[in-house]
């Protein structure tokens, strides 16, 4: 079924220019429980919560839509609102993964988020959560 008007009336950032809110905006999905959505963001940045000194990652988030679908615009300006925030990246995925199941509401979600080497050591955080139906 094609994207009908009904579904992005909704709809705040998509198209306009948009402030960046701790939200996560959702149109209709038209097959809930038959698709997994795979989002890649090469270009996370947050603080460290102790030096302040900027740490930069990838996050994946994979997730199986129930009646909703995330909009990305809106997936994107609610990563930029972790730029200037101090935060641990175990924290972070959590973070991402609770607003994610808040917000859009799916079957399944997993959060990675990959940060790049630093000092040393790369660090991965993943977060998983279903749905109890």
């Amino acid at each position: 079924m094609p994207t009908q008007k009904s579904d992005t009336k909704s709809l705040k950032s998509l198209g306009k220019k948009a402030k960046a809110a701790r939200k996560l905006e959702v149109f209709p999905n038209h097959s809930p429980g038959k698709i997994e959505v795979t989002l890649n963001c090469t270009e996370f940045t947050c603080l460290c919560p102790v030096t302040g000194q900027p740490d930069f990652a990838e996050i994946e988030i994979i997730y199986t839509p129930d009646k909703y679908v995330v909009e990305s615009k809106s997936l994107k300006l609610y990563l930029e609102t972790f730029r200037n925030v101090g935060v641990f990246h175990e924290h972070l995925a959590v973070d991402i993964g609770e607003d994610f199941m808040k917000f859009v509401k799916p079957f399944h979600v997993e959060v990675i988020a990959h940060f790049n080497t630093r000092g040393g050591i790369a660090i991965s955080a993943a977060y998983s959560d279903a749905r109890n139906k």
